[in-house]
């Protein structure tokens, strides 16, 4: 029998020459691993910048082929929107690629980064006024310690920022000293922008986040209001500024993330949100978890997460929760029906019911008002709804008694309260359930109920439980309204960055903090703070800058 080794060498000499060899080995195959990386990156960051060149190209075709051809259609105007929002997802896109290829290239010594070509940028206008911020001289040369210093002149590094219904340009001017007595010259470094080769400042960038994901306003609406204020900053310039600014925001995403994730309870549901894809549009979601211990008492901050993906199948919440064990309150979705599996590797999952949905199923047979509107076609009110929606507000009006009490406390009045209502409740249904035909239309919500019976009733056995989720519903609201909006996401991409802006917006709003203001203070900071001390960004520990001013 053969060995499958060499033999070690017998000296120490060639010993130690063969730990060199085995050393340099595996340093060159690091090295190559890293170029590899670093060209795949350019790679990627080449075919971005390329589509987006095509999807500029041919939305300038379609403008001057509809100025030639004077097509006013609705359809044809339509169609100029929809290039434009898939323009400015591609546009961030390409930032993004180009930021992660010159991160890889930083890694190696022989690839160059892949620089996108942009057009040369426009002076600022003149009518803008100018702020000299004139950053302080050194008193003494760094070089050699000697203080005859004499100005040899200055360069100015000029910063548009916004002032609410005001624009300026700060102009930080950096002078230039030269030392008499060891001839080098001095000067302090360039001011920081959030985004590499920027020139927007950090409310500036703020404003433009928070319209876009927050107030649900395309960036072709904002690059038309701007120039009618008189600054020119087109499509393109803004989705380069959102693709850099997700890429700067995206380690604070990361902390929400964990923080949610890492919740007793959690509200989940979802809503539908058009994707382009291949000139036309698919029904992706959007899904969301709130995370909001106030109603028993937690002292853990608010957070929304959001996901977004391309359909409803049961694998995105399965991946989405996959760190998570605890009590998730949600709709009766099948898809989250793994995540309740007792024999889940990461533990299981204990479901619980919306009380709001279910009894919305019988307020619908039961809304007299809506019925009195409708006048002559209107169905009859079912009385079986109708009672059904008073026994079921019965147990809201003890919830709202004990909103904000400790899960304890909230048990012990369930257990004292509720629970004989419920037993009540459950009896009820059931005696009208054998009374009623199966063509009834009230039938329906009483059989939703009482094949879930159990995760309905989970509240009874949990303090920690609340009886709707209406939390993760008013979290989607903003998609809902913003559809109407911005009529669809230009790509998954889109939908992806979508969800991760709106994650930290709606965080904010959930700890009272204005997102606008959070977003520019931040923007100002994530360059210079550490990475141990990110968390001191985040929404529930910021102070606003005057208020830390103040401290």
């Amino acid at each position: 029998m053969t060995s499958e080794f060499e033999p070690l060498p017998s000296n120490l000499a060639a010993a130690h020459a063969l730990i060199l060899a085995e050393r340099n080995a595996r340093v060159m195959a690091e090295a190559n691993a890293a170029v590899a990386k670093a060209e795949a990156a350019n790679a990627q960051a080449d075919l971005s910048s390329s589509e987006a060149l095509i999807a500029h190209l041919k939305l300038e075709i379609e403008k001057l082929q509809r100025e030639i051809y004077g097509t006013r259609s609705e359809r044809k105007a339509r169609l100029l929107e929809q290039m434009e929002l898939q323009l400015e997802d591609l546009e961030a896109a390409a930032t993004e690629d180009e930021l992660a290829a010159e991160n890889a290239a930083a890694r190696t010594q022989t690839v160059q980064s892949f620089q996108r070509k942009r057009p040369s940028r426009k002076p600022f206008p003149d009518h803008l006024p100018r702020e000299r911020v004139v950053i302080a001289a050194p008193d003494s040369c760094p070089c050699c310690g000697s203080a005859k210093l004499s100005k040899l002149g200055e360069d100015i590094t000029e910063t548009l920022e916004v002032i609410p219904r005001q624009w300026k340009v700060i102009q930080t001017v950096r002078e230039k000293f030269s030392c008499r007595e060891c001839e080098k010259i001095t000067q302090p470094p360039a001011p920081f922008h959030v985004t590499p080769r920027g020139f927007a400042g950090p409310n500036l960038l703020a404003m433009i986040l928070f319209e876009k994901f927050g107030q649900h306003q395309p960036l072709n609406r904002q690059s038309e209001r701007y120039r009618r204020e008189g600054i020119d900053l087109s499509v393109s310039t803004l989705a380069d500024q959102v693709g850099a600014c997700t890429t700067a925001l995206r380690p604070l995403h990361a902390l929400i993330e964990r923080h949610v994730l890492a919740a007793e309870r959690l509200h989940g549901d979802d809503t539908t949100v058009p994707i382009l894809a291949k000139g036309k549009t698919v029904t992706g979601r959007i899904w969301t978890y709130v995370r909001d211990d106030r109603p028993f008492g937690g002292h853990a901050p608010p957070a929304a997460l959001y996901y977004a993906s391309r359909d409803r199948k049961h694998e995105h919440p399965v991946q989405h929760l996959q760190a998570f064990t605890g009590i998730l309150q949600a709709d009766a979705y099948d898809g989250y029906n793994q995540l309740y599996d007792p024999s889940r590797s990461q533990g299981t999952i204990t479901a619980a019911l919306c009380w709001a949905h279910a009894r919305r199923q019988f307020f619908e047979l039961a809304d007299i008002a809506a019925n009195a509107r409708r006048g002559k076609n209107a169905a009859a009110i079912s009385p079986v709804a109708l009672a059904a929606v008073k026994r079921i507000d019965a147990l809201f009006d003890i919830e709202r008694d004990i909103n904000g009490l400790s899960a304890e406390e909230r048990l012990r009045v369930r257990q004292e309260q509720s629970a004989p209502l419920l037993a009540a409740l459950e009896a009820w249904l059931r005696e009208e359930h054998s009374r009623l035909s199966r063509s009834a239309s009230v039938a329906q919500p009483i059989d939703y109920m009482l094949k879930r019976w159990d995760r309905f009733a989970r509240f009874i056995e949990d303090g920690r439980v609340c009886l709707t989720n209406n939390a993760a519903e008013r979290a989607l609201r903003g998609f809902a309204l913003g559809r109407k909006s911005w009529l669809f996401a230009g790509s998954e991409r889109g939908a992806d960055r979508a969800a991760a802006m709106t994650t930290l917006i709606m965080t904010a709003k959930l700890n009272d903090v204005d997102p606008q203001a959070w977003l520019a203070d931040v923007l100002g900071q994530i360059a210079d703070i550490p990475q141990g001390r990110l968390a001191e960004l985040l929404p529930w520990n910021w102070k606003q800058p005057n208020l830390r001013a103040a401290a």
